[in-house]
């Protein structure tokens, strides 16, 4: 899984540098030459630049309002750190990149992104971390079934398959068993 996404990640700028390529010397089925092919890189490189410029003091805004009525910004520094990427694909040279990033930097598109990522990232993360804390799958009770929800009672774990006395066996004790011991009032400290 992380060498796909690792070939993944070495692949968009391998695509771009050749797109690039392709409209710069007339390889392929459009061209516009070196110079607007350069225009156009440093062009939405500026004005990707200036939105995420932009959609930070936004998002900054919406961080500070509020931590002031007290409520996590959890959205919203998910939108910092889609931003911070968005600028960076911005800087980079390509237009795959550029396009990447303008998808991260529109709030349209970085609202569905985040919904996912913190579907498939951040909560089975959090989860982890906090055994089930979370998502609410915290264990409250009883003996898991062989499920993996935790709500139901195992009755072979308990009756049969542990080992010690069973719902049939009798256990005597006697009251010597049940033994009280007074604390004795010289070790209290109260006195000093």
């Amino acid at each position: 899984m992380k060498l796909r996404v690792l070939g993944l990640l070495l692949l968009v700028p391998l695509v771009d540098v050749l797109l690039l390529v392709v409209l710069a010397t007339g390889l392929g089925p459009v061209t516009i030459g070196p110079v607007a092919t350069v225009a156009v890189v440093v062009l939405t490189a500026l004005l990707g630049i200036l939105l995420v410029r932009a959609e930070g003091r936004h998002t900054l805004r919406k961080i500070q309002r509020k931590l002031a009525r007290g409520e996590p910004p959890t959205d919203e520094l998910l939108d910092g750190a889609f931003l911070l990427i968005a600028g960076t694909l911005m800087l980079t040279p390509g237009l795959i990149t550029d396009l990447l990033g303008l998808l991260l930097a529109l709030p349209p598109t970085r609202y569905p992104i985040r919904i996912v990522v913190k579907r498939y990232v951040v909560t089975p993360f959090l989860d982890s971390k906090s055994g089930g804390f979370a998502s609410g799958n915290v264990y409250i009770g009883g003996f898991p079934s062989g499920d993996g929800d935790g709500t139901e009672f195992d009755e072979d774990f308990y009756r049969g398959s542990r080992p010690g006395p069973q719902d049939d066996d009798t256990i005597e004790m006697d009251p010597d068993d049940y033994r009280f011991e007074d604390v004795d009032d010289s070790d209290d400290f109260r006195d000093r």
